[in-house]
C-alpha cells in the first residue's frame, strides 16, 4: 500500500515508521518544513522515543519513508491516509477543531476512490460522522462509505514506548458503516504486528467497536478513567494529610486485590491526553458530575503542594523556592499542560520568588518559557518536586541545599536530607 499520515508529530512520526518498516510506502505530511527537512534527513525531530532514531533512519534510507508540506498531493497518490493532528480545548472546555479542519479539508482535496481515511487524534462523540465525514464529502466531491471507506481508531500509545505499545495494546477500530469497518480492519491487520496476550477477553489484534462512536468513546473513557482513577487518590492523599496516615501503605494495600485498582496521588496531571480528553468527553456530556469534580480536584494540587510547603517552612514571601521539573513528566521533554505553570503561579501569588530547573532544558529555553532558571547546588530556601525525572532520585542536601522540601511525585529519598523538612503529597506528616 501506499499510505499518508499526516501530521508527524510524537504519535504519528513513530506510525509512519511502524508502517514502512511493514513494508510499505509512506508519505508523511507535515505543515513544518524543520520537521519535514529532518525526517527527509532521517534525523528523529525530538528526542527520547525509543528506538525511533534507528528505525527512522533505516525506512528512509530504503526508500520506504519520504515526507512532505503538501498533504494534498500525498493524499492523491495514497490507498489509505492516516490523521494524528492535534486537538485541544479552550479554557472553557471547548474543542478547538482548527487545526484537524485544515488538515480535513487538504485530504479532502486530494482524496480519490477507494482510499480509507482513518483518524486516530482523540475526537468527541460523533465527529468523525457527523462533522469530517461532510467536509471529506464536500471538498472531495465522493460520499463517504460509498466511495471511500470513514474509519477511526485511536492511538492508544505512551510516549517514548510507541512501538512496544502499538504491539501489547489492541487497535481499536470502528466505520460510519459495516463496509467502512472492514477495510480500516483489513488496513491495520496489514500494518500492525501484536504481542500474545492471554489476559485479554479475545485475542490481541485489531478490535471491531461496530461504529465509530462506540471507537470515540473508548478512548475518551479509557483516558477519563485515568484522570477520574487519580483524582479520587488525590482526594484520598489530601485527607491522609490531615489525618496523619500514609497513603501509600493504604493504595497498596486495596491494590492487594483485585477488586481495587487506585492510581497514585501526585502535584498534577498534565501532557496532551488526560488533563484534555475529559473536558472533551464533558463537551459531550456535561452530565458527568464526576468527571467534572475530578477535573477540579486534580487542577487543584499544584496550589495545594504549595500551601503544603507553606504548613512546613512557614510564610513563603521573598523567599527563594526551586521547582523541580518544567516537563510534565519524568523523562520526557514535554510541557504540555505541565503542573510546572500553575506551581510557579502559585508560588508567585503568595510572594516567592520560583525558581525552575529541568535536566533536559536548557537556561534558554526555561526562559522562554517565562521561568527563572535554576541551578542544583545554588541555594535556596525551599524547594518542590514537580517531575519525576529520574536524575531527582539521587538529590541530597549537597546538590539541594533547603530546608523545606514538597515532593510532589515521592521520588526523593528524605534521609539524604537530614537538616531539611521532606514531606510528600500524602505522606500523612504535614
Amino acid at each position: 500500500m501506499r499510505i499518508t499520515v499526516v501530521a508527524l508529530g510524537k504519535i504519528g512520526l513513530p506510525l509512519a515508521v511502524q508502517f514502512a518498516r511493514s513494508g510499505h510506502t509512506v508519505i508523511g505530511a507535515d505543515i513544518d518544513q524543520r520537521t519535514v527537512d529532518l525526517v527527509t534527513a532521517g534525523t528523529a525531530p525530538f528526542p527520547g522515543e525509543a528506538h525511533l532514531a534507528e528505525h527512522l533512519t533505516e525506512v528512509v534510507a530504503a526508500g520506504h519513508l519520504t515526507a512532505t508540506t503538501d498533504t494534498t498531493a500525498a493524499v492523491a497518490e495514497s490507498d489509505a491516509v492516516v490523521l494524528v493532528v492535534p486537538l485541544f480545548v479552550d479554557e472553557n472546555g471547548i474543542p478547538d477543531f482548527a487545526a484537524m479542519d485544515t488538515a480535513t479539508t487538504a485530504v479532502a482535496a486530494g482524496l480519490r476512490p477507494g482510499t480509507l481515511v482513518s483518524y486516530e487524534t482523540t475526537l468527541p462523540v460523533g465527529t468523525t460522522r457527523h462533522r469530517f465525514g461532510p467536509m471529506l464529502a464536500e471538498g472531495s466531491g465522493l460520499t463517504p462509505g460509498v466511495d471511500f471507506s470513514l474509519v477511526f481508531s485511536p492511538e492508544r500509545v505512551f510516549t517514548g514506548r510507541v512501538f512496544a505499545d502499538l504491539r501489547k495494546y489492541p487497535k481499536l477500530v470502528g466505520g460510519i458503516d459495516d463496509a467502512s469497518t472492514a477495510a480500516g480492519i483489513a488496513f491495520y491487520d496489514e500494518v500492525l504486528q501484536f504481542d500474545d496476550r492471554t489476559d485479554l477477553p479475545r485475542p490481541n489484534g485489531v478490535w471491531d467497536m461496530g461504529t465509530a462512536e462506540a471507537a470515540e468513546m473508548a478512548k475518551l473513557a479509557e483516558t477519563t478513567y485515568r484522570d477520574v482513577n487519580i483524582g479520587l487518590a488525590n482526594q484520598f492523599a489530601r485527607y491522609a494529610d490531615r489525618t496523619g496516615i500514609d497513603i501509600r501503605r493504604v493504595i497498596e494495600a486495596c491494590n492487594s486485590q483485585p477488586f481495587s485498582h487506585l492510581h497514585q496521588p501526585g502535584i498534577a496531571v498534565g501532557g496532551h491526553c488526560i488533563p484534555i480528553y475529559p473536558r472533551i468527553y464533558l463537551w459531550n456530556d456535561p452530565e458527568a458530575t464526576v468527571v467534572r469534580a475530578a477535573r477540579e480536584a486534580n487542577a487543584e494540587m499544584p496550589q495545594y503542594a504549595v500551601g503544603l510547603l507553606e504548613s512546613i517552612a512557614g510564610d513563603l514571601t521573598g523567599r527563594r523556592v526551586a521547582v523541580l521539573g518544567a516537563s510534565y513528566r519524568g523523562g520526557v521533554k514535554e510541557t504540555a499542560f505541565s503542573g510546572v505553570f500553575a506551581t510557579v503561579a502559585a508560588l508567585s501569588e503568595v510572594g516567592a520568588v520560583p525558581v525552575v530547573q529541568d535536566p533536559m532544558f536548557t537556561d534558554d529555553e526555561l526562559r522562554a518559557l517565562g521561568f527563572a532558571p535554576y541551578h542544583l547546588g545554588e541555594a535556596a530556601d525551599a524547594a518542590i518536586v514537580q517531575a519525576d525525572h529520574l536524575e531527582y532520585r539521587d538529590l541530597g542536601a549537597g546538590n539541594l541545599p533547603v530546608s523545606a522540601i514538597v515532593d510532589g511525585r515521592r521520588i526523593l529519598d528524605a534521609a539524604r536530607f537530614p537538616e531539611a523538612t521532606v514531606v510528600a503529597i500524602g505522606s500523612g506528616t504535614r
